[in-house]
């Protein structure tokens, strides 16, 4: 998935209200940006880090930029748009290139399912339909190691809850946790940040849900799925 719009650089200065960020371009201009993660942040939101924006002209936009990527001193990136994975997601799915959920002739996106939500992806031409939830991932508190959730997500376990409730119904459902670190070299969930969390993954991993943990390349030209990552022992 590439960016439409070219990437400009900037220094953090600030973010607040979770979805504003001042931001100062290299130029020298400040400027307020929209930041697509309702999460955290946890290490991604420091002050004086190099980041990456996404300026737009829409005039129904009321901030002209989006923040896209932080960029580590190490020359690795993290992307921190949540709304990357299902963008990213979907291309691929449809061309069949996603490690375990190819030859599905068909992907639907936010299909109702449940109690009052959505799944992701609905795929289906493989004899039984298939739900794949999916999350953004970005926290990493040790080198090599990509954790999810970075804060407590009442709203993750309900869909852990309702994925195992699709395959006691006969359905296959998978979890999907994409990456969005080109540090990451294993995946584990922080259970100390959030134990409910962790409690349902458990429960979900017992009842048949499956999980998939991808990895992306990232760079101020886009983000593409890279290879499945290892879940830590």
């Amino acid at each position: 998935m590439r960016f439409p719009t070219p990437l400009v650089p900037a220094t953090l200065i600030k973010r607040y209200k979770r979805f504003l960020a001042d931001c100062r371009l290299e130029d020298g201009r400040e400027v307020t940006a929209h930041c697509a993660n309702p999460g955290s942040m946890m290490g991604l939101a420091e002050p004086g880090m190099r980041i990456w924006l996404e300026p737009n002209d829409d005039p129904k936009k009321k901030l002209k930029f989006g923040w896209r990527l932080v960029e580590h001193a190490d020359g690795h990136f993290t992307g921190v748009d949540t709304s990357v994975p299902n963008r990213a997601l979907r291309a691929a799915l449809q061309a069949h290139q996603v490690p375990g959920l190819e030859g599905y002739e068909t992907v639907r996106a936010e299909v109702k399912y449940g109690e009052k939500s959505r799944i992701d992806f609905l795929l289906t031409g493989d004899g039984r339909d298939t739900y794949v939830e999916v999350k953004s991932v970005t926290l990493s508190r040790q080198p090599g190691l990509a954790e999810f959730p970075d804060s407590v997500t009442a709203r993750g376990t309900k869909h852990l809850q309702e994925l195992s409730a699709m395959v006691a119904q006969g359905h296959r459902a998978v979890m999907l946790y994409l990456v969005q670190r080109t540090d990451a070299e294993r995946f584990a969930l922080a259970t100390d940040i959030d134990p409910a969390y962790a409690a349902a993954y458990a429960k979900a991993r017992a009842a048949g849900v499956e999980v998939l943990v991808i990895g992306t390349r990232i760079s101020p030209d886009g983000i593409t799925l890279h290879a499945p990552i290892a879940l830590a022992v």
